[in-house]
């Protein structure tokens, strides 16, 4: 669980980098090399586009053919991922481009056509580059942060695009001035952090604080409309490509997606905890985004076997094996990842400098690339302690960050890693130290294998089938516990889910609640209950397609409704995300049920145990903070309309901040720990904090208050229905 929703109900109330950072993301590169003119598509992104144009029609679960009125669907999609807030593109250019391209759109496709697509990007470039021209220039004139009567709507998505350029550039204004409010109020809010850092060192805590560059807004918002530019011009045909083929995709459903080359490693490596590459972290140099750095090296990783590539360091050029070095200093760490990884015993040379040393003493380092087991990203397991009816009990907590398995490593007879073995030699060892009880941790685990999530069930239950899987013809398979009636672990059960919980772990959390093999705790997942075939032998890329449908033993399906919890705690994400706020998804339906036996009675307790809960959580100072906390972030985020006024801006913020800040001197006091005196110490602190956890690997980060509490709490909630059980209470 992160909760990373402040700072961003925070960037909402001070009016954010909105337009900016949507147009950031859409020009991105998936590859980083620099393309000079005209971007063509290659003679195997044709092929592959034809590939997944037939494979939608014909293969995908939606009976839905590519046909003319489909071909239209695919066109506003397409339009709609270039340019979001409807503020590139005017009206009349958009249906000009609709009668010329949109009723032949996806057809084009089925024939390897993409030159409709590859000419519509072409002009989007043009109206990105205008974009950053024009707000260049404008930065130049006196700009007026002072306007009590005007506002800037910050959600277009559903605006109309504008009739004429003076409109769209009034509203282009309007975005520069909300983005300088923003950065002068961000800039006051430094030089007071920074101040507090001075007046009391201890907030640093030892880390490295250094304030951000010295520059003004208007330097700031200069310098990054420049990077803007410069990125278009190292886009590449596969960015194209991904646009196009993803935007087909979407017109089906969220969960078919194209992925070119770079972006398919990335896919296999959260499949295996394997990746090729050089084993680095690379995140953004504090106090200055044109340089990235070197943040932690993977021990035995090929970089850590060099000897000259250390922690700290910034990267200032990459070169391919047998090309030239490119400068990346004001490249996104994003472009840097998808040059840096490349397959299994090619080379890449880094220019590296010691942080703080000057260009001159840098260092050319030649790297091998390799695989990389990603130990940190697998199952954790751990027991907690928790004083429960004035006695300690021990509970064992199983983390599982998603459902792996390295079937690749498997097809070819090597050692793999699977996450139902790894279950299973955690409840072996969880059952060795006599917990009175076992948690499966399932929060923001964004589903795997379902071999792996059968495999596993069938350690918990005794027999019978786990999930029904129906495919577009109306077909259902039934995946079955098949280890003949073996239970691994037969005692107190509870599983932790939340918005973030989808896929496998939906299966994974409804057999179990429907099985009444344990208690379901959280909040309500985020419904994807659809399989994907994984296409890896593409012509060009990787994708997956949604071919199947999952439903529950007892005939529900988990599509979009999600798995509901049994007991419910706070959902700190407030359903801003997930299948039911996604475009297109597919609809929540019923099958018959399935013929199985439950194995326990949780549903007679249900009652009693929520009960039990709220009255704990209530007086507990960290649940107490978190409703206050998530109450903030859902005021903050419905907040789609912004004053251009400075003034009114800042007041709106410093009265977020005051109840942000009293909420937490409230938890501080009420646990033990000293108020901050003001919001910038509470922000050198968080800073602080932020940065050390950033150099710990993932394994070694201990959770944090607000996150144990809801281990805890499900902990006391899986002992109050040990108790309820054995008394018979309802």
């Amino acid at each position: 669980m992160k909760l990373q929703h402040l700072a961003c109900a925070v960037a909402l109330a001070t009016g954010g980098l909105f337009f900016t950072h949507v147009v950031t993301q859409a020009i991105a590169a998936t590859e980083t090399t620099t393309v000079q003119g005209v971007i063509q598509p290659t003679q195997e992104q044709a092929l592959v586009a034809r590939q997944m144009a037939t494979l939608v029609d014909r293969q995908h679960y939606l009976p839905m053919r590519l046909d003319t009125k489909t071909s239209n669907k695919i066109f506003d999609m397409y339009i709609d991922s270039l340019d979001p807030d409807h503020a590139l593109f005017l009206q009349s250019e958009v249906d000009q481009l609709r009668q010329q391209y949109a009723s032949g759109f996806g057809l084009a496709l089925k024939t390897g056509n993409l030159k409709p697509a590859y000419d519509i990007h072409a002009m989007y470039r043009e109206r990105v580059k205008g974009y950053y021209d024009f707000m260049l220039a404008e930065l130049k004139k006196p700009q007026n942060l002072k306007q009590p009567n005007e506002t800037i709507n910050t959600d277009r998505e559903e605006a109309p695009f504008f009739n004429t350029q003076a409109e769209q550039q009034a509203y282009w204004k309007k975005v520069i001035v909300s983005q300088l409010i923003t950065l002068t109020i961000t800039k006051e809010e430094e030089a007071a952090k920074q101040k507090a850092l001075k007046d009391n060192p201890e907030l640093a805590a030892g880390e490295n604080l250094a304030p951000p560059e010295d520059l003004t807004p208007v330097e700031t918002l200069t310098k990054r409309y420049t990077r803007q530019l410069e990125r278009i011009t190292r886009l590449k045909s596969d960015d194209v490509l991904d646009r196009t083929l993803n935007a087909m995709l979407a017109t089906y459903d969220p969960h078919s997606n194209y992925y070119p080359p770079v972006d398919a490693m990335e896919l296999n490596r959260q499949t295996t905890l394997q990746l090729e590459g050089i084993g680095v972290t690379i995140r953004p140099e504090r106090g200055n985004e044109d340089y990235t750095k070197i943040e932690t090296l993977v021990e035995g990783g090929p970089a850590s076997k060099t000897g000259q590539v250390r922690s700290g360091d910034r990267i200032l050029g990459v070169a391919q094996e047998g090309e030239s070095m490119v400068d990346v200093v004001g490249w996104s760490s994003q472009e840097l990842v998808g040059i840096i990884r490349g397959k299994r015993g090619t080379k890449v040379t880094l220019k590296l400098v010691a942080a703080g040393a000057p260009s001159s003493q840098a260092r050319l380092v030649t790297i091998t690339r390799d695989v990389i087991q990603e130990e940190d990203s697998g199952l954790r397991t751990r027991v907690v302690e928790v004083n429960y009816q004035g006695k300690k009990q021990k509970i064992g907590v199983i983390e599982i960050p998603s459902f792996y398995l390295n079937y690749r490593a498997r097809r070819e007879g090597g050692n793999y890693r699977s996450v139902s073995e790894d279950t299973a030699n955690a409840l072996i060892s969880l059952s060795k130290k006599k917990v009175a009880g076992i948690i499966v941790d399932l929060r923001n685990n964004p589903g795997g294998s379902l071999e792996e999530v059968a495999k596993m069930l069938g350690q918990v239950i005794k027999d019978g089938p786990v999930v029904q899987i129906r495919d577009g013809n109306g077909n259902v398979n039934i995946f079955e516990d098949t280890d003949g009636g073996e239970q691994l672990y037969g005692g107190p059960l509870a599983v932790m889910v939340n918005l973030a919980s989808a896929s496998a772990s939906e299966i994974y959390s409804a057999a179990i609640q429907d099985y009444g093999r344990g208690i379901v705790i959280g909040s309500t997942t985020t419904g994807k209950g659809t399989a994907q075939i994984q296409l890896d032998s593409l012509a060009y890329g990787q994708a997956t397609l949604t071919q199947r449908k999952f439903y529950r033993v007892t005939g529900g399906s988990t599509q979009n409704k999600g798995v509901v919890p049994d007991i419910k705690l706070i959902d700190i994400y407030f359903e801003q995300f997930g299948e039911r706020e996604s475009k297109n998804p597919l609809e929540w339906d019923t099958i018959p049920t399935a013929a199985f036996k439950r194995e326990g009675m949780v549903q007679p307790y249900i009652q009693s145990l929520q009960q039990a809960s709220d009255q704990r959580r209530a007086t507990d100072p960290q649940f107490k903070y978190l409703d206050t906390y998530v109450g903030l972030a859902k005021e903050t985020a419905d907040e789609k309309v912004l004053a251009l006024d400075i003034d009114t801006r800042k007041a709106k913020i410093q009265a977020l901040e005051a109840k942000t800040l009293q909420a937490e001197n409230i938890r501080r006091k009420e646990t033990g720990l000293a108020p901050y005196p003001n919001w910038e110490s509470y922000q050198a602190s968080i800073d602080a904090r932020s940065e050390a956890r950033a150099k710990m690997k993932a394994a070694k980060r201990p959770p944090l208050p607000e996150e144990e509490a809801f281990v805890t709490e499900s902990a006391k909630i899986l002992l109050d229905m040990i108790v309820a059980q054995k008394s018979g209470q309802q």
